[in-house]
Order: structure tokens, then C-alpha cells, then sequence
């Protein structure tokens, strides 16, 4: 059993491991540690206490992937319901739709009853209120024309790239492997926009066969790759997990024009080896947690009893 999550998702590490503990399913598990997050307002770049857009409005995307089957479920911009990620799960198990958006996936958690919860915390509307201020005209901001959004957006670019999603991958006891992701998405972005984390192939992809990838920050980037999907299909193609991370690093920096910005790739393979690479330096210093459970190879300095705290390798 192989546990791996981002920095973001170091709160929810224990919950997913005790899915594991009891002999619960990596999805099961990958889902258990992403609400842990949602739910932690102290995280303020996933769910309740996350980022909002310019309009001050706090919407969420999730997705999660089973590589058993290949079944997929995922919402964007869903609003005022505080677990995307169990509505996203909800998506792949009682429809036969794989992603919906906006109203439809309000709708949608509506009807299933999902927890609704005012995602706007007074911290996450101070950040954003004190970033509105600093740029001009810093008034009538209910008004703003459609220029003024957009050179917004692009201050946004500026200041702060399209960061702080949690990526969990897991290989549960049965070697089924899951994938899950969850965020607000780029503080103070344009209205409307998505990222990668609900787009699977981009965001997250996972094959029982040969790993699971997710990946965080500037998702503009991985949806132009198809990154996610592009590291798993070059585990099929034989090389080992950190080739193919370095080889959809390749494919990024192949990008030319619209915006560009760090990408940090999550990935491990069905025998559970990992590896994390930043496409550069981005804001903060950015560990990841994995967990290994028993009859797994720990490293020398693991801890049994807990999760490893790894650095992530600049490339």
C-alpha cells in the first residue's frame, strides 16, 4: 500500500491512511483525505477558506479516478457545497455523465444531498479584499467592465501563479489505484475559469496497469500538455516513474506563447515508487508526504508509524 499526497494534502494524510489500515479501497481512501482538507480552513487554496475569483466568489473543482476501471467523476466551479470531491465521486458512481459544471453540479449536489456550507471564510475575504485595493480603480468593483476583468486576471498571473490544488494517489492492498484532486483554483482569476484539476488527463489520470499522475500549479500548462495522462503513458512505455515525469517536463517546456508558469508533477507506478518534480521555483518550498504500508520497501530514514516528508526535486 502506497500513499502519496501534496503539501496541501498533509492534513488529510491520516484519515486516508486509516481507510487503508482497515482495509478500505485507495478511491475510498483518496476520497477521505481530500474532505479532511476541503473541510480545513487553515488550507486556503482548497474548499471552505479557499481563494475566490474576481468578483469575490469562492467556486471549487474535483475530480477523482479509479484505475481499476478507469471510471471517472468530476464538477467545476461548484459553489457553496463544501465537498467537491464527494460530489465529484457521486458524478462517476450515479450518472453516466463523467463532469459537470456550475449550476448543473449545484444542482446535482443539491439533489443528492450533498453539505452546503458558506465557502467564503472572513480571512479568505480580507486577502481579497486587501489585493483589490492595491490595484486600481480600486472602487465600484461590482461594476467592472470586461476590460478591466481581464487586465485583473492578468495582475493575478502576476502576483500569484495557479497554485495550492491537493493531489492524493494511492495503491491500496489490492493494487487498485486511485487518484484524486481538489481546489479553488487561481486566486482572484477571471470568472468562470478552470484549471486542470478537474480535467482528467491534465489534472489527474491513474491506470491500475501503470501509476497515477496528478499535478498542481499552473494548469493553463497541463491542459495544452495533457500531462497527467502523458506521465502514465510513458510508464507504459516502459521507462521508470521519474523518466516519465522528466519526459512530460520535456513536453512543457515545448510550450510556446499564452501563459507559462511552474508545474509540479505527483506521480508513482504500480509497484509504488515515487516521484515529484517542479518545472521551477515556486512560491513557497513545497514537501510532499508518502506513506508506505506494510510489506512495502521503506527508505532508511522512514518513520513506520508515519508518513515520509519528501522534498520535491527542481528539474
Amino acid at each position: 500500500m502506497v500513499l502519496l499526497t501534496n503539501c496541501e494534502g498533509g492534513v488529510g494524510m491520516e484519515a486516508a491512511r486509516e481507510v487503508l489500515d482497515r482495509g478500505g479501497s485507495a478511491l475510498d481512501a483518496v476520497e477521505a483525505g481530500i474532505r479532511v482538507v476541503e473541510a480545513d480552513t487553515s488550507v486556503d487554496s482548497v474548499g471552505r477558506g479557499g481563494a475566490p475569483d474576481l468578483l469575490g466568489v469562492v467556486s471549487c473543482d474535483a475530480a477523482v479516478m479509479d484505475g481499476a476501471t478507469g471510471r471517472v467523476g468530476a464538477v467545476g466551479n461548484l459553489r457553496y457545497f463544501l465537498h467537491a470531491v464527494s460530489v465529484a465521486r457521486q458524478v462517476m458512481e450515479r450518472l453516466p455523465h463523467v463532469f459537470l459544471v456550475s449550476e448543473g453540479a449545484e444542482r446535482f449536489a443539491s439533489d443528492i444531498g450533498a453539505e452546503r456550507a458558506e465557502m467564503l471564510t472572513e480571512e479568505a475575504r480580507g486577502r481579497y479584499e486587501r489585493w483589490m485595493l492595491e490595484r486600481p480603480p480600486a472602487s465600484a468593483r461590482a461594476n467592472l467592465s470586461g476590460a478591466e476583468l481581464v487586465q485583473l486576471a492578468w495582475e493575478s498571473s502576476r502576483d500569484k501563479t495557479a497554485g495550492g490544488t491537493v493531489v492524493f494517489l494511492c495503491v491500496d492492498g489490492n493494487g487498485d489505484i486511485a487518484a484524486g484532486t481538489s481546489t479553488s483554483g487561481w486566486a482572484q482569476c477571471y470568472p468562470g475559469r478552470l484549471g486542470d484539476s478537474p480535467i482528467v488527463g491534465a489534472g489527474l489520470y491513474t491506470d491500475n496497469r501503470y501509476g497515477a499522475c496528478g499535478c498542481t500549479h499552473v494548469g493553463e500548462m497541463t491542459i495544452r500538455a495533457c500531462t497527467a495522462r502523458s506521465v502514465v503513458q510513458y510508464m507504459k512505455a516502459g521507462v521508470s516513474v521519474r523518466e516519465a515525469c522528466l519526459e512530460a517536463v520535456r513536453d512543457l517546456r515545448s510550450l510556446k506563447g499564452g501563459y507559462l508558469g511552474p508545474v509540479i508533477i505527483h506521480a508513482i507506478d504500480r509497484q509504488g515508487s515515487s516521484c515529484v518534480v517542479s518545472t521551477g521555483t515556486v512560491v513557497k518550498g513545497l514537501d510532499y508526504f508518502i506513506w508506505r504500508g506494510a510489506g512495502e520497501v521503506q527508505s532508511e530514514t522512514a518513520d513506520l508509524a508515519g508518513p515520509e516528508i519528501q522534498p520535491e526535486e527542481i528539474v
